[in-house]
């Protein structure tokens, strides 16, 4: 397997902590985190404690939200649709994902977006953990962080935003 940490998405969101100056390390795993089951298993972790980055959009505007939501979580379009004045809010597809965040799905990383997103939402449930993971730009490579740090360098909105 070629190394993983040499790889472009995965270099940008070690890049990124650096030119903030957090000495956030990158995690290698030896099994794949593209689900929030398969990284909390690979990490020895609970599901709840691993940040699900999922990306929607306004159906009429092309706004994009995105959403970090606890591994064990769902998240709801009823409430993101309402916080966001009743637009029509929809999933982003793997190719908008792409795009937008410089991330393929699997491996979209809470931080170092290719665009910034229009604005993130954090679920606060998140916050019941003293450390949560989030996909470093790769299903096999990981970072583990505060819940008050990720809030602090994504300036995201910590909402209930889950089923």
């Amino acid at each position: 397997m070629p190394n993983l940490l040499e790889k472009k998405s995965v270099k940008k969101v070690k890049e990124f902590f650096k030119n903030i100056n957090e000495n956030i390390e990158l995690i290698l795993l030896d099994e794949t985190a593209k689900t929030a089951k398969d990284a909390a298993k690979s990490l020895k972790k609970e599901v709840g404690a691993i940040i699900k980055s999922l990306l929607f959009k306004n159906e009429k505007k092309n706004d994009y939200y995105l959403c970090l939501v606890s591994g064990d979580q769902y998240i709801s379009l009823h409430k993101l649709s309402k916080i966001l004045n009743g637009n029509i809010i929809v999933k982003a597809n793997a190719a908008e994902c792409k795009e937008m965040t410089g991330f393929s799905i699997g491996g979209i990383s809470p931080v170092a977006h290719a665009n910034a997103p229009t604005r993130i939402f954090i679920d606060e449930n998140l916050s019941k953990f003293t450390t949560i993971y989030g996909a470093a730009g790769n299903p096999y490579v990981v970072f583990g962080i505060s819940f008050k740090k990720l809030c602090s360098i994504t300036k995201g909105e910590i909402d209930s935003i889950v089923e």
